[in-house]
Order: C-alpha cells, then sequence, then structure tokens
C-alpha cells in the first residue's frame, strides 16, 4: 500500500506510531514526516500525543496508521481530523485488522495453532475452542471491527486500492507464517483479517457542486 503514499519530500503524518519504526524509515526515504503517539520516542520526528490534541496549520500530503485507528474510542470524529489535515487530494493509507471476522474455520485453524504453540513450551493452550472464542473477545472488547473502521473511511473518502491480507501469524511468535496464512486464505480455508486501504480525501460538497 506504501505505493500509494505520494513520492518525497511529501509531507506525512505517522498516525499510531509506536516505536516509530515506519516513521523513521520513511525519513531515511527522504519523506518530511511526523510521528505521533502517546508513546512516541523522543525526537525531532514524534511528538508524544494523540490525534485529537495535534494543533497545526500545515497540512500533510498523506496520513498512514498501522493497526492504531481501531483503537481510538471516537473513530469519526478521528477521521474527520485526519480529512481536515490532510491537503487537497491527499490520501489516507491504512494497514488494519478486523477481528470480528474470526469465523468458525479461522477459530479452529487458529486454535490449533496455539495447541502446536503450547507444545513447543510457549504459552499455554486454550482449553477449547470455546475458551479460545471467549478469549479473543475479551481481548479485543471495545475495539472497531472491519464494518465501523470501513464505514468511516467511505463516509470521507474515495478508495483508490483495498486488499486482504494474513494477520494471525502477527500473534502467533513463529508457529504459522505470513506464507502459510495466505495459502490458507487463496484456497477459502480461512478468512483473512487483516485489510490495507488507500483512500483520497473527498472535497468539501460545495466544491463538487461548483466544479
Amino acid at each position: 500500500m506504501h505505493e500509494h503514499v505520494p513520492t518525497p519530500p511529501a509531507r506525512v503524518l505517522d498516525v499510531g506510531c509506536g516505536q516509530g519504526v515506519l516513521t523513521t524509515a520513511l525519513a531515511v526515504a527522504s519523506f518530511e514526516v511526523l510521528g505521533i503517539d502517546p508513546l512516541a520516542p523522543h525526537g525531532n520526528l514524534f511528538r508524544r500525543l494523540k490525534l485529537e490534541d495535534l494543533e497545526t496549520t500545515e497540512s500533510f500530503d498523506a496520513v498512514v496508521a498501522g493497526r492504531s485507528l481501531h483503537h481510538i474510542r471516537d473513530l469519526g470524529a478521528a477521521v474527520d481530523r485526519i480529512a481536515e489535515l490532510l491537503a487537497r487530494g491527499g490520501v489516507l493509507v491504512v494497514d488494519e485488522f478486523g477481528w470480528d471476522r474470526l469465523d468458525e474455520p479461522t477459530l479452529d485453524w487458529l486454535y490449533g495453532q496455539r495447541r502446536a504453540l503450547a507444545a513447543a513450551g510457549q504459552g499455554e493452550a486454550p482449553a477449547s475452542r470455546g475458551e479460545l472464542r471467549r478469549e479473543w473477545e475479551a481481548e479485543h472488547l471495545g475495539l472497531h471491527g472491519f464494518a465501523v473502521l470501513r464505514e468511516a473511511f467511505d463516509a470521507r473518502f474515495d478508495e483508490r486500492a483495498f486488499q486482504w491480507v494474513p494477520y494471525l501469524y502477527r500473534t502467533l511468535e513463529g508457529v504459522a507464517s505470513e506464507v502459510l496464512e495466505q495459502a490458507l486464505i487463496d484456497a477459502g480455508a480461512i478468512q483473512a483479517l487483516g485489510f490495507r486501504y488507500a483512500g483520497v480525501v473527498r472535497p468539501p460538497r460545495d466544491e463538487v457542486v461548483n466544479d
């Protein structure tokens, strides 16, 4: 999805930058980048704050968000703020996951992988598939699912790209690979929980009418 970010030296905002890996990579690639996160590293590339607390009169050519928007309580207000921060024609690039897409075949596969992980001495296996389901739902309680995220994006942006991608391998500490998960998704055996989205900010309605 990074191919949808304008070329350097475009100005990029990294929302929920975490430890700053992507922010730093963008800076190395000659982007003018700012990473924001309440726990962001110290340094000129970063500011320790939430999206709603970012005060600036400058606009960005792109906003990137890697698995951060599902945490934001007022998602609509957050996506509105992103749209305000983007320059005309600016792009939102998102790497997210839809935790609510975990269906029974995917749960079965995850249960087997967790059992394999426990057999290798890493963690404890859930006692049953039902326990794993309850654990999964409790872990993601209060987080936005796919439908809510997609609705928020569609209300403010025009889609430029969308792709389902593997996600669960990230949680399995090497027991399952991204390649294996992708193969199972392609075969229709399990659901893809991860997704990547790119959208261009929609101009105000009065501008559309005038055009």
